[in-house]
């Protein structure tokens, strides 16, 4: 029986001074996720497709400054509003067409959410580290589209 091949997880907890609503809606609804989900504060979210629904489907596409996209997809695994959120990720460009798993809780108290990530079957420790550079500056960006959009609490 060959070897499974190796994998990593890396797991993320980010605080926002806003509602689980907003918060939890700022990753299903594509208006607000073209505003944040691109890893660079400078590059754009060109695609951003969901059918909310467990078995639906979820794409995303980011452009950089030279014009190249960066996209990937996958399918709702959970859909459980304002809780969590699960769905299965596969980079458009990725040789092995490796499919991750993008699992999310999100914990409201007192009008402020602790979203807690969690990034699962990635290649390697580089990769990992490669995804946590990226995901934290598209968080860093959704931290500023929630201030931006009046999410925060009253």
């Amino acid at each position: 029986m060959p070897d499974a091949p190796a994998a990593e997880t890396l797991v993320i907890e980010r605080a926002y001074d806003a509602p689980a609503t907003a918060v939890f809606d700022a990753f299903t609804h594509e208006d607000v996720m073209r505003r944040w989900w691109h890893a660079r504060a400078e590059w754009t979210t060109s695609e951003a497709s969901v059918d909310l629904r467990v078995g639906g489907a979820i794409r995303v596409a980011m452009r950089d400054t030279d014009g190249e996209t960066y996209g990937g997809s996958g399918h709702y695994t959970v859909v459980d509003r304002p809780r969590r959120l699960a769905f299965t990720w596969t980079w458009d460009e990725d040789e092995e067409d490796r499919e991750t798993l993008i699992e999310i809780v999100f914990a409201e108290s007192g009008g402020s959410t602790t979203v807690t990530f969690t990034h699962s079957n990635l290649r390697d420790e580089a990769s990992a580290r490669d995804h946590e550079g990226g995901w934290n500056r598209c968080f860093d960006n959704l931290e500023r589209t929630l201030a931006a959009s009046g999410a925060e609490r009253a």
